[in-house]
């Protein structure tokens, strides 16, 4: 007797919204380690709690928003690129419709399914949307489901905000100002790790020690610029 089991669930847009949680974050990651570089450095530098909160709201700021433009723009070609795939498919079909259909089923062929199951399925698919079938199959294109440059600027911004205030609100500790912020950036890093790993189906202890160790490397490389440059130590 087969054992029974139950399947996996898989709904359309599955992989497309993992791929925002992982930007997210990274995004996160991001606004973390930079920030808290640039906090470290003020207060290396400097005892003024008001520059180093400065610094690390100026850094909140432009992070946020160089994230948001980069995803933006990034998006939006690759939305532009996808919705000119979709004409040129479009086009190609009304205009070279055996052609069209045969190259569906060598696709399918070249997938490892005989000349005649090929060929049923191109036919079903065929009758039923020959434009979602081409660009799934030839383009890996869901047409229903194309990015938003929107929601990915917006979503950048606000995952590298949500990590760059952590070393933010630490900074307002009066006292051993450097060590709150190592401290809860360590915390988030250590989330961060963690989150990415368990998205991604990875090992979670590595993924959080490589994360925890590049975000002190950086630590330590902008708190030793900050001593070199500036004219006293600890806050």
């Amino acid at each position: 007797m087969t054992a029974t089991h139950e399947s996996e669930p898989h709904h359309p847009g599955v992989g497309d919204r993992l791929n925002w949680l992982r930007a997210g974050v990274l995004g996160a990651n991001d606004g973390l380690i930079s920030t808290a570089g640039l906090v470290i450095g003020v207060a290396a530098a400097s005892v003024s709690r008001q520059a180093v909160l400065t610094a690390g709201i100026a850094g909140l700021v432009a992070g946020a928003v160089s994230m948001a433009l980069g995803e933006y723009v990034s998006v939006s070609t690759q939305r532009d690129t996808e919705k000119a795939l979709i004409a040129k498919e479009s086009d190609e079909l009304a205009t070279q419709p055996r052609e069209e259909f045969d190259e569906l089923v060598q696709l399918y062929r070249d997938r490892g399914l005989s000349e005649e199951t090929a060929r049923r399925v191109a036919e079903e698919l065929t009758a039923a949307d020959p434009l979602r079938a081409h660009l799934e199959v030839e383009l890996g294109i869901d047409r229903d489901e194309l990015a938003s440059p929107w929601q990915a600027a917006l979503s950048s911004a606000a995952s590298f905000g949500i990590g760059a205030s952590i070393p933010i609100l630490a900074a307002l500790i009066a006292w051993n100002r450097i060590l709150w912020v190592v401290l809860a950036v360590a915390v988030g890093l250590l989330a961060t790790g963690f989150a990415s790993a368990t998205l991604g189906d990875a090992d979670r202890r590595r993924a959080m020690v490589r994360v925890l160790g590049g975000g002190l490397l950086a630590m330590a490389v902008t708190y030793l610029v900050g001593r070199l440059l500036g004219t006293t130590g600890l806050a």
